[in-house]
């Protein structure tokens, strides 16, 4: 029976008949549909499940036994096999094996790690046609309300799609290297456990970042997940594969710890050693040191690099990690009472920035 009739150039509206900014609403509502339905057509291919193992010795028949340890998700980086999933996902594995979209199984290799940014990158030997990466978000500056979909293989459930929108962001989250990820994007887009390493994606369909953690007093979903920014993945990503781990530049330092730090009262990164011939030695950067008289003289404390605040030698870390060798880099460093600018050549970090975890030197 038709809902309302035309008359005299009239729409007539029978009881129940929807209002035409209903009609439209519905329409627009159908196009949304529409339209999530086909990002995820489009970005499910690239969406993979991660299962990994540890291989064990029978100690009676010598033989190997794989023993399962877990399962996460992941997602192809391009068409060279590479894919993209969080550490903790593959973390104390002896092996992994990579499911696609189309259910075929291949085994991955290692290519490289980053517990500090909570990143890692495998590899898989499948045919070309079946590698199809999701494409990268260009766009630098993300919007809280922007509307975001998640994909991943919640408890084991593949290619699960779940929706929301950028909660907050600039979000703070330690890695397994108790080291801090700084920018993170917060999403109340449903993330569950088997959901950590999979993509999340804006309304094109690129990916803005990579899904790792909830907050939660239960360990179940409360509506708060946290994924690693697409511009944080980029160069991360760049380096495992082309290196096996995030090359950074050096100081040529040994910095305080924390509980050092705070024990002297300092507020910033205070240098302990200054290695010879290093960046902070050529600079002329000052160690800390003990008189003859048992009295301690401090170094020279770090308090900005490069005009941005640095509090600790986790601060320090973040800090240096976007710029690359050759680089000047104006630090300024508190010097006694004074405040001192200088600036620095970075040369490659061959053995990482430590924090010492011994006491002053003698």
């Amino acid at each position: 029976m038709a809902m309302a009739s035309f008359a005299a150039g009239v729409w007539l509206h029978h009881p129940g008949a929807p209002a035409l900014a209903d009609r439209e609403a519905l329409v627009d509502l159908q196009r949304f549909e529409s339209a999530t339905v086909e990002l995820f057509r489009g970005a499910a291919p690239a969406v993979v499940y991660i299962t990994t193992a540890a291989l064990r010795r029978d100690a009676f028949t010598f033989s190997i036994r794989r023993i399962p340890r877990g399962s996460g998700s992941g997602f192809l980086w391009d068409d060279r096999g590479h894919v993209v999933t969080n550490y903790h996902v593959i973390e104390g594995a002896n092996a992994a094996r990579v499911t696609l979209a189309d259910q075929t199984t291949w085994d991955a290799k290692l290519i490289g790690v980053a517990p500090e940014k909570d990143l890692a990158v495998l590899r898989i030997k499948a045919p070309a046609d079946k590698l199809l990466p999701i494409p990268v978000s260009d766009e630098e500056e993300l919007q809280v309300g922007q509307y975001v979909i998640a994909i991943g293989n919640p408890f084991g459930l593949d290619h699960t799609l779940t929706t929301g929108v950028i909660s907050a962001l600039g979000r703070e989250i330690d890695s397994r290297a108790q080291v801090p990820i700084r920018d993170v994007i917060q999403t109340d887009a449903a993330i569950n456990p088997g959901n950590s390493g999979g993509p999340l994606l804006d309304s094109r369909g690129e990916l803005v970042g990579v899904n790792t953690a909830i907050f939660s007093p239960s360990g179940a979903y409360a509506g708060i997940g946290f994924a690693i920014p697409a511009a944080t993945v980029r160069w991360v990503v760049g380096d495992l594969i082309k290196y096996g781990r995030v090359k950074r530049v050096s100081l040529g330092v040994d910095i305080a710890s924390g509980q050092i730090a705070r024990r002297l009262g300092v507020d910033g990164a205070l240098i302990l050693n200054v290695h010879p011939g290093g960046a902070a030695d050529r600079a002329g950067l000052r160690p800390t040191q003990r008189t003859a008289g048992g009295e301690v003289v401090l170094g020279d404390v770090i308090v900005a690099v490069g005009g941005e605040s640095v509090r600790s030698a986790h601060d320090l870390l973040l800090a240096l990690e976007p710029h690359r060798e050759g680089v000047e880099l104006p630090l300024t460093i508190r010097r006694g009472d004074e405040r001192v600018e200088i600036v620095v050549r970075l040369v490659p970090d061959e053995r990482a920035e430590r924090n010492v975890e011994s006491d002053v030197p003698s």
